[in-house]
């Protein structure tokens, strides 16, 4: 219910923000690389270990467009390819265990995203230069996933994707600097985080633990560069 409410909200957003009579006035398309450190927050209780160890190297890119609705806001979106995950640490007892294992997990994961945020420009603060804003959601799709660099499991047989959810839902915030070079080239350069709202985990680590509070979530931290015309 949770998922369902929070993707109702960014297409209100959406739905409102096109529906604006002045959202056709202009558009700007263009592409965009986002090196990334990227990381998995874990919830659960404490007597299973179950901990992030660490960030990892991410990557995104893709093409984006700004919908403009008057000169200082757009409704920003775009079809992007992005790369989360990092390495979690866990514990428990099997049922054939004497004590507890220790196991560990490197998890990357391949989605394709589709953002809805509002982007808010300042005025000139130079020549030709303004400061942007941005806020909103991220609604995205799993691709593929590794586990400890491989994409099947050798007990199971099973390829990495089941092990978690198809769809993730992301907070969405950042902020950069646009330049214009030239009637209409725009090169940016920003920051931006986008925050895990959804379990990714498609119940495995709940099933180990046998514990439904059992959640896996991603952050990333990217540096935003690109070119819009």
């Amino acid at each position: 219910m949770k998922m369902i409410r929070i993707s109702s909200m960014i297409v209100v957003m959406a739905t409102v923000l096109f529906c604006s009579q002045e959202a056709a006035a202009q558009v700007e398309i263009g592409v965009k690389v986002s090196p990334s450190v990227t990381s998995t927050r874990t919830i659960a209780k404490d007597q299973y270990n179950f901990k992030n160890e660490g960030a990892g190297v991410g990557f995104g890119l893709g093409v984006i467009a700004d919908y403009f609705f008057g000169t200082n806001y757009a409704f920003s979106t775009g079809l992007l390819y992005n790369v989360k995950g990092g390495e979690v640490s866990y514990s428990y007892k099997g049922p054939n265990d004497l004590d507890k294992k220790p196991y560990s997990d490197d998890i990357n994961l391949q989605y394709i995203e589709i953002p809805v945020a509002l982007k808010l420009f300042t005025n000139e603060v130079a020549t030709d230069t303004r400061v942007y804003f941005l806020a909103g959601g991220s609604l995205n799709t799993l691709l593929a996933a590794k586990v400890n660099d491989k994409k099947v499991d050798n007990d199971s047989g099973d390829k990495f994707t089941k092990r978690f959810n198809t769809f993730e839902i992301g907070a969405l915030l950042g902020a950069g600097v646009e330049w214009q070079l030239g009637e209409s080239t725009k090169v940016f350069g920003g920051l931006s985080y986008q925050r895990g709202l959804t379990d990714v985990d498609d119940d495995f680590y709940s099933g180990i633990f046998e514990d439904n509070k059992v959640e896996l979530k991603n952050n990333t931290f990217s540096v935003d560069l690109g070119l819009k015309f």
